[in-house]
């Protein structure tokens, strides 16, 4: 099995898909997605890049963030993963991945909508890893709609709350705790630069979390803490399969978006967030790091 040191042509170096339409209720079951998206379980090899380094990672049941606790487990970091209670199925399969791999995890489930959640997620994170150096906030909110006159004012609420005033309030908790050499990694999009008309309160929350870091990037560097963005393009996480985009689109899921001709896969994201946490990107402040087959970006 090839892993991400495997040289290949990335046009078919993970196959292209071609869903059938499938649909399930928020948040949705990976166990349940056809075909199921790669999280790196057999083609994420850690070098040890991330030793000693304790991360606290959001949505890190399925998709990019569950990609994202593997990868940094077998990097050699310990993890502590935040995800709904209706999401238990898909943490365990995580879960045991990130302890195969000879790491300590600790998971709190919880709805990021909530503020006192936020703060005790990060206290509960200190407590069981002995400290906190690396925040990876991935978890989001994406629904789509034909016309903007469709979405209702709590489902707008509800997506700025997940995808941005989450990301801000667990910020803030775990400053504190956070010594120099910490890394906050947050996670846009590729529709913050170029909006998809379906998904109008998604993409703005995209376009907010990129402002959001370039401003924090600024202020804590004084303190020796890096804040840098992930913009993922198309990818085939659970959130496609949950009213994410129209699923009359999901034959053609990423084949158009992104110029490889295919969509991405969780365990492509994953080599960003552990490039952005690890100490081999000490002079990347503020940026954003584009993984998206292609796709032209700022």
């Amino acid at each position: 099995m090839s892993d991400q040191y495997t040289f290949d042509d990335p046009r078919t170096r993970h196959p292209r898909i071609s869903p059938p339409v499938q649909q399930q209720e928020e948040p949705g079951s990976q166990r349940a997605m056809d075909p199921a998206p790669d999280i790196g379980e057999s083609s994420y090899r850690g070098t040890g890049r991330l030793t000693g380094r304790r991360a606290l990672v959001t949505g890190a049941d399925s998709g990019i963030g569950a990609a994202v606790a593997v990868a940094f487990a077998r990097e050699g970091a310990d993890v502590t993963m935040a995800y709904l209670p209706s999401e238990e199925e898909d943490a365990d399969h995580v879960a045991a991945l990130v302890e195969a791999a000879g790491r300590t995890v600790t998971r709190v489930p919880g709805d990021l909508r909530d503020a006192a959640y936020c703060r005790d997620l990060v206290a509960r994170a200190v407590e069981a890893m002995g400290g906190l150096d690396a925040v990876v906030n991935v978890a989001g909110k994406q629904v789509w709609h034909e016309r903007v006159e469709d979405i209702d004012d709590e489902e707008f609420e509800e997506t700025f709350a997940v995808n941005v005033t989450a990301a801000f309030r667990i910020v803030k908790a775990a400053l504190p705790h956070l010594p120099p050499g910490s890394t906050i990694v947050n996670t846009a999009s590729a529709e913050a630069f170029q909006p998809a008309p379906d998904r109008l309160h998604y993409a703005s929350t995209k376009a907010a979390v990129e402002n959001l870091s370039k401003g924090l990037a600024q202020q804590l560097v004084e303190r020796g803490i890096r804040v840098n963005v992930v913009a993922p393009g198309p990818t085939w996480t659970v959130l496609q399969v949950t009213g994410g985009v129209d699923p009359q689109t999901l034959p053609d899921f990423g084949a158009s978006e992104a110029p490889l001709g295919r969509a991405g896969q969780p365990v492509e994201q994953a080599p960003a967030y552990v490039f952005l946490t690890s100490a081999e990107s000490s002079f990347v402040v503020g940026a954003t790091l584009h993984v998206n087959g292609g796709m032209p970006s700022p």
